[in-house]
């Protein structure tokens, strides 16, 4: 922050300078421009005597134009009188780059304090975190107005041409921005996903920590940071784990032998999930059994589905279930040591495939 204000001071220190040297030259220039009509109204005063003189000569021997060429010749010297008087000074390009250097320190701070308060507040962590990107398009959009329309100030003729070349060049040379950016813009309008969601997109799974103007930028469970472009996620499907909401849905798998006593084990994956700390008891808890074929040997997976408080103890709760279930299924015998480690072992192979081995 020390920094910031540094900055700021000598950038207001410059332009103060470059303010006043602009008003020195400037009113050099307007003492030259009297002397010189000084100068010229001397002459001015003589000529006009003799130019009365011819003009009423002219007027009594040239015929009179029609009031059609008159009128032109107004119009024209209207038109004439109309263009517009622009010029760019270094005071205007420097409160320009000036500007533009405190809204980029101010939202880059601002995005920072608001990301601690976030991570401070789990209730409101999301809410928090889904106006940042809001803020930051307004904010730029405000000051980007500002600096043309306010400091810069062109003549509207001026804005528009340069606007509409600009707008050519840059669409030939980067249109593959221009997709990320179009993108981007329509990611926070349709809003498919938002900060803080838990998504997928092809490969990659994780939480949403930034949506921009180019990327989307999410921590997978690995804790890797991956950019995806805007394009390539308007362009393919995304799957959504929470929708906005801070809890989400979480699914521990079990494989299971056929001969296992299935009403025993669904009771004990559903003690398991109920007590534990990171459950959700406001939406159900769910036990799937589903009979698979594995290299022609028939296995039961059993899958254990509950919601969790907050979408960040997805894979606790996902570990808890699994040392939980396994260590009562060993407690109550429904499968062995021998088994387990059979199938540590051989990951490939499992529990039902163990006992058939034996029979």
């Amino acid at each position: 922050m020390r920094t910031f204000f540094t900055f700021f001071a000598i950038f207001l220190l410059v332009g103060l300078s470059a303010a006043g040297a602009d008003a020195v030259f400037a009113q050099a220039l307007a003492d030259t421009t009297k002397a010189d009509t000084a100068t010229a109204t001397g002459l001015a005063s003589s000529e006009s005597q003799q130019a009365d003189t011819s003009r009423a000569v002219a007027a009594s021997t040239a015929p009179q134009k029609p009031d059609t060429a008159k009128a032109a010749e107004g119009i024209a010297e209207q038109i004439a009188q109309a263009q517009p008087q622009w010029s760019i000074s270094f005071a205007k390009v420097f409160w320009a780059a000036a500007i533009f250097l405190a809204a980029l320190l101010t939202f880059r701070y601002l995005t920072r304090l608001l990301e601690f308060l976030a991570e401070r507040r789990a209730n409101l962590r999301l809410a928090i975190k889904r106006l940042i990107p809001t803020i930051r398009i307004v904010g730029w959009t405000f000051v980007l107005y500002f600096i043309i329309a306010a400091v810069l100030s062109p003549p509207i003729e001026t804005l528009i041409a340069v606007t509409a070349s600009a707008g050519i060049a840059i669409g030939f040379a980067s249109q593959d921005i221009l997709k990320n950016v179009f993108g981007g813009i329509m990611i926070l309008l349709d809003r498919p996903f938002q900060v803080g969601d838990k998504i997928e997109v092809g490969s990659y799974y994780g939480e949403v920590t930034q949506i921009g103007l180019r990327t989307v930028r999410i921590v997978t469970p690995d804790d890797s940071l991956v950019s995806i472009p805007n394009a390539e996620i308007m362009n393919q499907s995304v799957s959504n784990a929470n929708t906005g909401e801070s809890n989400c849905q979480v699914v521990a798998e079990f494989y299971l032998p056929p001969e296992i006593d299935l009403i025993k084990a669904k009771q004990i994956a559903y003690r398991a999930a109920a007590v534990s700390r990171y459950a959700y008891l406001n939406k159900p808890i769910a036990i799937i059994i589903k009979n698979e074929i594995h290299e022609g040997r028939s296995m039961l997976k059993m899958r254990l589905k509950a919601y969790v408080l907050d979408i960040r103890h997805e894979f606790p709760f996902m570990s808890e279930m699994t040392e939980i279930v396994i260590g009562e299924f060993l407690k109550h015998k429904l499968v062995t040591a021998d088994e387990l480690s059979f199938y540590k072992v051989a990951p490939m192979i499992t529990l039902a495939e163990s006992r058939q081995g034996k029979n």
